[in-house]
């Protein structure tokens, strides 16, 4: 014998809002009709204008997709606001089967966040972050002077020039002497 069940969520964030980010439109719902979802821009203007309306709708938090890295102005200017921000990770917000638009994408996240069932997206702090960033720029440096060194050999052999029998490094100090004297 089947038993007809009744699901019921209770709402855990009540002045909530979903934002689906963009590359050239951030589409933002603080409730799910129609009327509770509007597009604003990229811009400085356009994100200040999104956090003003969000406050004058009474909404304290909000939930959006940690999308590329179109989220990251959107984000420093809503902490600026004092709203409290959950950057959730896509997969956790992707929607059900059937036609996508950023309307509907933005509603959807909305209602998760209202429903208490998305988490955020580790954040580092400044110093991390920092931290990284020179890390991450280092790396891209040593990479690129591995790759200007192999062009240099490449172009060395080309010419004829067998440097990389006579030295070890082309690029060390006998090497770049030798370069210099050619």
């Amino acid at each position: 014998m089947e038993r007809k069940m009744k699901l019921g969520m209770d709402v855990v964030n009540f002045n909530a809002s979903g934002i689906d980010v963009g590359s050239r439109s951030h589409y933002v719902a603080i409730g799910q009709e129609l009327e509770d979802v509007r597009e604003f821009g990229v811009y400085a203007e356009n994100l200040t204008e999104l956090c003003q309306w969000l406050l004058d709708s009474g909404v304290t938090t909000v939930a959006m997709e940690s999308t590329g890295d179109y989220w990251q102005n959107l984000y420093v200017e809503l902490i600026s606001f004092g709203f409290e921000v959950v950057l959730a990770n896509g997969k956790f917000t992707k929607n059900a089967k059937g036609k996508k638009t950023d309307v509907k994408d933005c509603r959807w996240i909305q209602k998760l966040h209202t429903l208490g069932l998305l988490t955020g997206s580790f954040l580092p702090d400044n110093t991390t972050e920092q931290l990284r960033t020179f890390c991450r720029q280092r790396g891209n440096w040593i990479d690129l002077a591995a790759s200007t060194t192999h062009k240099m050999q490449k172009y060395l052999k080309l010419l004829n020039f067998r440097l990389d029998v006579v030295v070890k490094d082309v690029c060390g100090l006998t090497g770049m002497k030798i370069i210099e004297d050619i």
